[in-house]
């Protein structure tokens, strides 16, 4: 179990880094066009967008795995006993759920991108919009990869925290 969560979790950290790695490329291209250093180009703004939201994609299952994502445990931390470890479970199996239950519509929504294209980068917009269901799917799968954990024991439900945190 935990190979597969640490296999998940390089897979996304590099995901997300070559959204960012974009993001820096475009803006880097950017801002030498408006210098004059080189020609300008009217695609990096969109690329720059695009990016952010592949970015946003990857990054939000490893937020919800690091306790980045917003996450109010001020009182259900403070409840006695096994409380606090079964708020936890009952809101990673609700996160599950609500993703599951989105999947349909978000496919939906991404399919309509085929008929559309970005003005300046000419790429369908289903490769952009694919970026809600890449988010969708990987806030689901950590949830369901924290439920799994907590129910065979090999973890307490608790955001994994860097050695700086601690």
């Amino acid at each position: 179990m935990q190979k597969v969560v640490s296999i998940l979790t390089t897979i996304a950290r590099i995901a997300t880094g070559l959204s960012f790695l974009a993001i820096i490329v475009a803006v880097v291209i950017q801002l030498l066009g408006r210098s004059g250093v080189i020609d300008a180009f009217v695609w990096t703004e969109e690329l720059t967008r695009f990016a952010l939201l592949y970015l946003a994609a990857f990054g939000v299952g490893l937020a919800y795995r690091s306790g980045d994502l917003v996450n109010v445990d001020i009182v259900c931390e403070a409840l006695p006993g096994r409380a606090p470890w079964v708020l936890r479970l009952i809101s990673a199996a609700i996160t599950v759920g609500f993703g599951v239950l989105l999947i349909k519509a978000t496919w939906l929504y991404v399919s309509i991108g085929v008929r559309q294209t970005a003005p300046s980068l000419g790429v369908r917009m289903d490769f952009i919009h694919a970026s809600m269901l890449v988010a969708l799917v990987s806030l689901s799968l950590f949830a369901l990869l924290r439920v799994i954990g907590m129910l065979t024991r090999q973890e307490q439900g608790l955001p994994e925290k860097s050695e700086e945190e601690l």
